[in-house]
């Protein structure tokens, strides 16, 4: 058989937790049903690590992903010229500040007005490692998070940026505000994260979850708030924000893992504020730091008021 399309892509656990592959190229191809894809995959058009595997396989962390199709898949996207907070490019990769709102990558429903979508305009090439859907994205912050993110412009630097990830190289810090003082200035949070069992949808504190650690230091404590540092040590979905709910401080804005008074327009007050990682080409280190964002900084000056 000569098929007309071969996707190929690389599943990272940072997007999704506990999927099974024909779920997963149905959140990829939302034009083709999930019985076309479990077809698909008894037939062999559809290879994990280069091997056959049932419909209802479990992707790990590091899984290649083959999809063979008989007919021409044309792309879902489309350049967009949205403006870009560049902080760093050349040929292999590119630096930005993302904005909080905008979401990294499309998905079902949503195709248009993502970061994906203007790096397309603004790079023409991007790596193709993750498939049409994820070009150039190696990993990702959510829509409400703002702050620094690198993608890459070919599958070179795509392979070497994702093993730095996948081997904890790669120096991530956060800014956050959460609700409540604490007392203590640093901390260590330990404890696996996997689907919430209630609500598929949120991310929990689940004992047959991945592991997950975070650290964090208090920067500054306020009336009935506290801003804190935190750095990961891994990179589970939604992490920060269901690791610091879990120790009762949850962070403020957030509208899943927060508290309804503290619901706010631009999402929680999270800020990817520092991002370190060895150049996939030249392994020379490279840091990069953003400011905070105004509305950002709005409501710490409006704290620090409050306790006047």
């Amino acid at each position: 058989m000569e098929y007309k399309n071969i996707d190929r892509f690389i599943f990272e656990d940072e997007f999704e937790e506990d999927t099974r592959i024909d779920k997963y190229l149905v959140s990829l191809y939302d034009d083709i049903s999930r019985s076309a894809f479990q077809n698909m995959i008894k037939n062999g058009e559809v290879l994990v690590n280069e091997k056959q595997v049932k419909p209802n396989y479990i992707l790990s962390d590091g899984d290649s992903i083959e999809v063979f199709f008989k007919e021409a898949v044309s792309s879902v996207l489309k350049p967009q010229d949205i403006k870009l907070d560049i902080v760093y490019e050349d040929s292999d990769i590119i630096v930005v500040n993302k904005p909080s709102g905008m979401v990294v990558h499309p998905a079902v429903g949503n195709k248009e007005n993502t970061l994906v979508n203007a790096l397309l305009y603004h790079c023409k090439d991007l790596s193709g490692i993750n498939g049409e859907t994820r070009p150039g994205i190696v990993h990702r912050i959510d829509k409400d998070t703002s702050g620094l993110l690198v993608a890459c412009k070919n599958d070179f630097s795509h392979k070497r940026l994702s093993d730095e990830f996948k081997d904890k190289l790669v120096k991530k810090v956060y800014y956050a505000i959460v609700v409540g003082v604490i007392p203590h200035n640093v901390g260590v949070i330990d404890a696996p994260i996997g689907r919430d069992l209630q609500n598929r949808q949120k991310m929990a504190i689940n004992e047959v979850g991945k592991n997950a650690i975070t650290h964090f230091k208090v920067l500054e404590r306020f009336k009935s708030h506290t801003l804190v540092e935190v750095k990961l040590e891994t990179g589970r979905t939604h992490q920060i924000r269901v690791h610091m709910q879990y120790i009762g401080y949850p962070i403020a804005g957030d509208p899943v893992y927060g508290g309804k008074k503290e619901i706010s327009e631009y999402g929680q007050f999270l800020h990817a504020k520092t991002l370190g990682f060895y150049h996939p080409r030249t392994n020379a280190w490279m840091e990069f730091t953003s400011d905070l964002p105004p509305y950002f900084e709005n409501f710490l000056e409006e704290l620090r008021n409050e306790g006047k």
